[in-house]
């Protein structure tokens, strides 16, 4: 059982593209022991059964996986859990479909996790009584499931006007209307000012925190790149620009890590520093001569990105990178040859 008072840390598997594979997912629980993080959040967006199949079971296998990572995680002490995002559901939530959603909350609550988040974002939202909508969904996800915290992440879960671009105009008091309907209990995910805040500070969350009528838990939509233009290039800094003081002011932290696993650690270790236990030493996570190198080609994975480089440029660093025997220089190598493909549904830059 999670305390409700418990500070959630740790990340949310939830960026677009390709996705990480299973025995990536259970070898990041000792990364997070490592860190003191406590928590992993499984949503990837390209996992159908978690978006517009939602009402889909999993096939045997993925759930068999998904119930032994949930199974691994507890014995490290660790929470885990699912991020079902089910698809515009409140435009028709009939008998029907709220029959169907309670069997697939039953469904999760057989994988044993002790965390579950209910995810409206990415989709229509231009409806006048959405908030009510929704929280009549999460009061009963509440009373079907077993998990121990419920993380909720709105429509508009940021003052980002991309939001509304894409998915209509935010109905009128949303947000307080929101956190009046919600059992007290139920957290609220927050991105920021922005879908990928470049900076998030005390002020930010105490104004949101204000219509919410709750501390907000933070999705931190960083060293994620999952993006259009963020895919090109490589998010190596350590967690930049977040305010020390929002740890006293929100009731978690995830941050949503890169396409590239392995890569991210260096970069999500600037959570584990923000939270007073981190560690920004390169050769923690790469050989010393594999850390010579990425500290070498930062800039240019940051700022020139795989356009700024060139073609003959990505070639020579391709080989280069091939001579480590290690999954991140991989990575590397796969970004360079453009392994990883945008996926059009993704909204951000």
């Amino acid at each position: 059982m999670i305390d409700r008072n418990t500070f959630l840390a740790g990340i949310v598997e939830g960026f677009y593209g390709r996705e990480w594979d299973w025995a990536t997912r259970r070898a990041y629980a000792e990364f997070l022991r490592e860190h003191k993080l406590n928590s992993y959040l499984y949503c990837p967006k390209s996992d159908p059964h978690l978006r517009k199949s939602w009402r889909e079971p999993w096939p045997a296998a993925s759930a068999e996986q998904l119930r032994l990572l949930a199974q691994h995680y507890a014995e490290q002490g660790l929470y885990w859990g699912v991020g079902l995002s089910p698809y515009a559901l409140y435009q028709d939530y009939s008998a029907v479909e709220r029959t169907r959603l309670r069997e697939r909350i039953e469904a999760i609550n057989d994988l044993g996790g002790s965390l579950l988040a209910i995810l409206f974002d990415d989709m229509p939202g231009d409806c006048p009584d959405l908030a009510i909508r929704q929280a009549d969904i999460v009061n009963d996800v509440a009373n079907w499931s077993l998990a121990s915290r419920i993380l909720v992440c709105p429509t508009y879960y940021s003052l980002d006007p991309l939001l509304e671009t894409h998915f209509g105009a935010m109905p009128q008091g949303y947000w307080p209307a929101l956190g009046a309907q919600l059992p007290e209990q139920v957290d609220i995910f927050w991105t920021g000012n922005e879908v990928c805040s470049k900076t998030i500070s005390l002020a930010d969350i105490e104004s949101i925190q204000s219509q919410l009528g709750r501390a907000p838990v933070l999705w931190d939509n960083y060293p994620v790149n999952d993006g259009a233009r963020a895919s090109r290039y490589l998010h190596l800094e350590p967690l930049p620009g977040r305010d020390p003081a929002l740890v006293d002011s929100v009731a978690g932290h995830f941050c949503n890590p890169m396409n590239q696993a392995w890569l991210s650690q260096y970069p999500l270790s600037g959570l584990a520093t923000l939270l007073g236990s981190g560690n920004h030493s390169w050769e923690r996570y790469f050989s010393a001569g594999l850390a010579k190198r990425l500290q070498a080609d930062q800039a240019s994975f940051e700022q020139q990105g795989l356009d700024g480089m060139g073609q003959d440029r990505r070639r020579e660093l391709a080989d280069c990178y091939r001579a480590f025997d290690e999954p991140a220089a991989r990575e590397v190598v796969d970004w360079l040859e453009e392994k990883y493909l945008f996926d059009p549904a993704c909204l951000t830059g």
